[in-house]
Parts: C-alpha cells; structure tokens; sequence
C-alpha cells in the first residue's frame, strides 16, 4: 500500500522519533497523543493538530517507563478545529477526535440533584460532545473509540468507577438517539492513575463499519447485571472499508471466556488466553471480510500491564506466539477487572510506522 495515498496511516512512535520527525509528521497528521510518565494535559501542534498527554508510561521489556507516541494520519488538506474541550482534525474522509475532562468541573449541585456522579456526567458528556461534533461535521460512522478513565477500578461516591463510566457513556449514546447493542463502535476502557477523562475517536464517511464479535465470548453489551446496571457499550472488534483498503480495529481484549476472567494469578496463561481471543476475533473479520485476509503478524499491538514485573513474561509469550518481528507496545495501565492482569489491542491493515524499542 502507498504510504503517500493511504486513507488512513498510524506511526506508534518512541518520543525521541516522534520529537526528531514532527515537523515532518505535522504535515500529514490527523492527531496524537502520547503517554508519559509525566503529566496529562490536552494541546494542539502548531498547524493546530490535536495533542493530548496521557499520564501513562510505556514499558520496555525491562519495566523501565518512558514516554511514546502514537500519532494518526492520511494524506490531503486538513482542517483543525475545536467544539469547546473537544479538539479535531480530518481531511475530506476520516476524523481525529480528542477531549479531556476533568472530573472536578462536574463536581456540582446540579449533578448531584441529578442523581448522577462527576465521573458519570463527564463520561455523558463527553460522548454527547463527540456525537454533535460528528453530526456537525458530517463524520457518521465511528470507526473506534480509546477511553483512559483514572482510578478505574477504585471506587468513589459509593460506586465503582468502570461501573459509572458506563453507565454515563451509555446515556451519552441513548440521549443522542444512538444503538448501544449491535452495531456499536469498538473501543476499550483502561486507567491511570490521575488526571481528566481522556477519550480520543476516529470516525469516517464512507461505509459504515462492520462489528465483529468473538464467538468465545458473550458480547460485552449483553453481559450479566452482575458486571454492573449498564453493560460496557462496545463491539468486540469492527472492519471498516477506508480508501479501497479494509482496515481491522481491535477492542481492548483480555482473558475471558464467555463473560468470566480465566487464570487469575497467572499473567502467561491470561496472555495466551488473550490471544487465542484475538486469534478468534481476526477469524471472524475474515469471514465477514475475506477479501482482506488479515493474519495475526498483520496486527500492531498496544498490550497494557497491570504490573511492571509482568512485562518480560507477557513480552516473552507474544514473541512464542507471534515471532520476533512482531509490533509490541507496551503501556502501564489498570484493567477494567481487578483480576486481569494485561489486555490488549490492534489495528492492521493500514500502513504503519513503528519504531518503539522493545
């Protein structure tokens, strides 16, 4: 595939890279965001490019943190803009969305009145953001979302944290007239530690994509109300049809079979259960895609740990698994499910620049 002609590009870049090739880069970016050990906050570049800092630090093998960055692009003329907290850019077929929120400026009486937590109204309204900048912009289909919710697990005004972001990020989508079964966007959901709700998106205007879900697990929609009063509203993975070429994202995918967490305690056996989840999941993409023929060592991979000790294990089980050549970054995060150690997600079937050292 034509780098220069690709509908849409994507570069996991270590920071140095990234910093040595900005200008460079600007000329072709939709937006970016890179995680750090060292401060949340939300920007844009000069042409005015979306940049947002996540508190999140990247791993090398040896559990050392640094920064990287993973930037998105295509090629044509950009518009940049924002809608309040909600920074963008696109070209004349995929746009690049960033918000972050801080929790605190929801902390109010009218929310409170409301019934409502900060961290559930912040996650209604920046999905309400997001859906009114698509409408506006006329971007229908949302190709993929990333969430970064702090303190995920822990819990606050007497409800776990996941539990209140879904729950808001479902009013968000039932209060703009969207589905939340079905056809519904993939994403996935992480923590960190401290800082604002920071969700960034990609949406398109060509054909709508198509949702995939893993035939080895119940549909997170759909799951038990023991997981909480609203299901997670995401699709296991989707295809989507950009510039000629099918392009596969990948959800946030971990340990679990049908809808409990397999292998606690043991950080390999969830990983190789991960991948025999992902395994499933490109499966269906081929059949519902079979044009596309996507293979595992197509994908490149974000793999968020819980531990830093569990990096070399996890990094030595995906190199078993996928080959030394396979694209691997790693990033410290908090899972949605105190008893998973690691998820992981991809994309393929777009160019990709990568340069992140192991």
């Amino acid at each position: 595939m034509n780098q220069q002609t690709a509908a849409l590009q994507c570069a996991y870049l270590d920071f140095e890279s990234f910093t040595e090739n900005f200008g460079r880069s600007q000329r072709t970016m939709l937006g970016a965001v890179c995680f750090t050990p060292l401060v949340n906050q939300s920007t844009v570049t000069p042409s005015g490019a979306p940049l947002a800092h996540v508190a999140m630090p990247a791993f090398d093998i040896a559990g050392s943190g640094n920064s990287t960055c993973e930037v998105w692009g295509a090629a044509g003329v950009f518009t940049y803009g924002h809608r309040n907290a909600l920074h963008y850019g696109h070209n004349g077929e995929i746009l690049f969305g960033m918000i972050q929120l801080p929790e605190a400026d929801f902390d109010t009486d009218a929310v409170r009145d409301a019934g409502k937590t900060p961290l559930q109204q912040a996650g209604e309204s920046a999905y309400r953001a997001l859906f009114e900048l698509i409408d506006e912009l006329n971007f229908p289909h949302i190709l993929r979302v990333w969430n970064y919710i702090a303190d995920i697990n822990g819990s606050s005004h007497g409800k776990e944290r996941y539990r209140q972001f879904n729950t808001g990020r479902q009013d968000g989508f039932l209060g703009n007239g969207r589905k939340v079964t079905g056809s519904v966007p993939a994403a996935s959901a992480v923590g960190f530690r401290a800082g604002p709700l920071t969700i960034y998106f990609l949406a398109g205007r060509g054909a709508a994509p198509i949702a995939i879900e893993n035939p080895r697990q119940v549909s997170a929609y759909k799951y038990p109300e023991t997981y909480g009063p609203r299901s997670p509203t995401f699709s296991r993975a989707s295809v989507a049809r950009l510039g000629g070429s099918d392009v596969l994202f990948l959800s946030g995918t971990a340990s679990i079979v049908g809808h409990e967490t397999l292998h606690v305690g043991d950080v390999v056996a969830q990983t190789r259960e991960t991948m025999a989840n992902i395994s499933a999941m490109v499966g269906e993409a081929n059949r519902v895609a079979p044009q596309a023929g996507f293979t595992l060592a197509d994908l490149c991979y974000k793999v968020y740990v819980r531990h830093e000790k569990d990096v070399a294990a996890i990094h030595g089980e995906l190199r078993r698994t996928l080959g030394p050549a396979a694209r691997l970054m790693f990033l410290q995060a908090d899972i949605c499910r105190t008893n998973l150690a690691m998820e992981i997600e991809a994309t393929a079937g777009h160019p990709m620049d990568f340069s992140v050292r192991p």
